[in-house]
């Protein structure tokens, strides 16, 4: 399997895996591209998304915008899920890597943390799909997320 070693991070939250989860449900984008969250363990989230038409460039592969979008999310919440109760997360930047052509069935982001720290927290990330049952690599990210205190992980209404 394409990808990385179990994490050995230790939560800050106890409850981090439900808080993630919430988190990811209230966004509406992964909504409505139509992706889910697989897997949540400290420091690691996989996001999976089906192809869909819809979601395609002019070549009929998955848009670069959408793949970028599942792998930022992931990686987002791996940093978010070794966070305190008080803070949340957002990306700060991030460099992609497209290795070949979205092409598949099912797309699978797999964001992991590679250096917590107090404010920044590095990441990278992944996106695979399958072929002929043997995982081809798509995307490779590297991501700085930063920890906001004291802030409530939900939209304003503002």
């Amino acid at each position: 399997m394409l990808g990385f070693p179990p994490s050995s991070f230790d939560p800050q939250n106890p409850d981090f895996e439900e808080r993630v989860r919430s988190s990811f449900n209230r966004q509406r984008v992964m909504q409505t591209i139509g992706a889910r969250m697989t897997t949540v363990a400290p420091g690691a989230v996989d996001i999976e998304l089906a192809y869909r038409a819809d979601l395609t460039q002019q070549h009929g592969f998955l848009h670069a915008g959408i793949v970028t979008t599942i792998v930022d999310s992931a990686c987002g919440y791996a940093a978010f899920s070794l966070m305190p109760a008080d803070a949340t997360v957002l990306s700060v930047e991030y460099k992609v890597n497209f290795v070949a052509p979205a092409a598949g069935a099912l797309f699978v982001a797999r964001g992991r943390v590679v250096k917590p720290g107090r404010t920044l927290t590095v990441c990278e990330g992944v996106v695979v799909t399958l072929h002929n049952g043997v995982e081809q690599l798509i995307v490779t990210m590297l991501a700085t997320m930063i920890m906001l205190r004291d802030r409530a992980d939900e939209a304003s209404s503002e």
